[in-house]
């Protein structure tokens, strides 16, 4: 399976997860922070988005300090609905 992860910084749980999906077996796309790039996250949630209604990617993974406006943002693609996970 292929997972889009995007995040507002790249941290070591994002870090964690991203290692641990490879580990079992998924492609992993990384987009803002995670690959490096200098993305706010309301640019990297909708590249998520986008990649994920395209079906450039199977499901996506979103990481912010709350999770709301990651959410949001991707939403505005149509298409995804993104919801928030605690």
């Amino acid at each position: 399976m292929k997972i889009a992860v995007a995040s507002d910084e790249k941290t070591h749980l994002t870090d964690f997860v991203v290692e641990e999906l490879k580990r079992r077996g998924h492609q992993v796309m990384l987009f803002g922070p995670p690959a490096g790039d200098d993305l706010p996250w309301t640019l990297a949630s909708e590249k998520l988005g986008d990649a994920v209604a395209s079906g450039e990617a199977d499901e996506g993974v979103l990481f912010c300090y709350t999770g709301t406006g990651a959410s949001m943002a991707a939403n505005k693609v149509p298409g995804i609905r993104a919801a928030l996970c605690a």
